[in-house]
């Protein structure tokens, strides 16, 4: 979850080679999200199927053994290519450093115009991943989860707010703002269940909790 700024990393995403291709110097209008989520009564579903199980301990843990940012094409990495997709006419220069743009962070509603105030959090955080199963993964799939564009993994949020996150499951932390619970609960359980991760049980009843309210 910290600001990470590799530019160019060997390793391409090719299923974004298409989405990067446009963002150049594009100053249109951004999709301002990752991808949506499962409703409440799938993300219900979901969670009764994650396995209920007390967290791994951080032993062996880097952040290290998640490789991110990755190069998605074009020289453009991950983090890149997020700040483009929730931003707002957000303008790239030729390295893909998003120069101007504005920024609303879901998670309290603050509106950013600097990239620098910006953070790509990883909903699921990855120590969080690593205590609940990806301890025992590959490398190559732990890259998979840092760098994941195709389910709501990876959010361009209020940098502060995210570091107040850590590794916090949503036991212990949820969104400043209130009316984002639910998303933020969906996102959560649609990762996991996705990746095959683990939950605690005082994380399931979280959920639960948020979920029965949608």
């Amino acid at each position: 979850m910290a600001k990470v700024y590799a530019r160019r990393v060997s390793i391409a995403a090719g299923a974004a080679a298409a989405l990067v291709g446009t963002l150049v110097f594009s100053g249109q209008s951004a999709q301002a999200a990752p991808p949506s989520p499962p409703d409440a009564a799938t993300a219900r579903t979901y969670l009764a199927d994650i396995k209920e199980q007390a967290e791994g301990p951080l032993d062996g843990y880097s952040r290290e053994k998640f490789p991110h940012w990755i190069d998605q094409d074009k020289n453009c990495n991950t983090r890149e290519v997020v700040l483009k997709r929730d931003g707002t006419d957000v303008q790239q220069d030729s390295s893909c450093a998003a120069v101007s743009g504005k920024w609303v962070s879901p998670y309290d509603g603050a509106t950013w115009t600097k990239a620098d105030d910006i953070d790509i959090d990883h909903v699921v955080p990855l120590a969080e991943a690593w205590r609940s199963g990806a301890a025992q993964w590959t490398t190559a799939r732990r890259q998979e989860l840092a760098n994941d564009l195709t389910h709501s993994q990876l959010i361009a949020v209020t940098d502060n707010v995210n570091q107040e996150k850590g590794d916090k499951d949503p036991a212990k932390w949820l969104p400043p703002k209130d009316s984002y619970h639910c998303e933020y609960a969906r996102m959560w359980v649609w990762v996991k269940h996705e990746y095959g991760m683990t939950a605690d049980s005082a994380e399931k009843a979280a959920l639960k909790k948020i979920l029965d309210g949608c």
